[in-house]
Formats: structure tokens, sequence, C-alpha cells
């Protein structure tokens, strides 16, 4: 597993959190914040998802 995977997930992680807490207090800044994380974080998954890929097509 490569670490953009690792690390995209800690950051839709992230996101979900800060976009939930600025929805609870109403802060429009947290919550976009935390939606462009969680964005980020699925890019980078995705990118990672690729690299696996192929790292797996070399092995073979």
């Amino acid at each position: 597993m490569s670490t953009n995977r690792v690390e995209g997930a800690v950051d839709k992680g992230v996101g979900a959190v800060k976009e939930s807490v600025g929805k609870m207090t109403d802060n429009e800044r947290l919550e976009a914040e935390g939606a462009a994380q969680k964005v980020k974080g699925d890019i980078q998954n995705k990118v990672g998802k690729a690299q696996d890929k192929i790292g797996d097509a070399i092995k073979r």
C-alpha cells in the first residue's frame, strides 16, 4: 500500500471532522476547509491506488 493511500485516508477523515465541526459551530470557513481537505484526500487516495496497480503490474 502506497503512502499516498494512507495520507489520503487521513486527509479524508480530518476533513470530515473539520466539515462537521464547521457545520455545528456555523463556521463557514472551517466547513469549507474540511470539504476541500476531503477532496484532496480522495484524490490522493486515487493516486495511491494507481501507484499500487502500476507496482503490481511491474512485479508480474
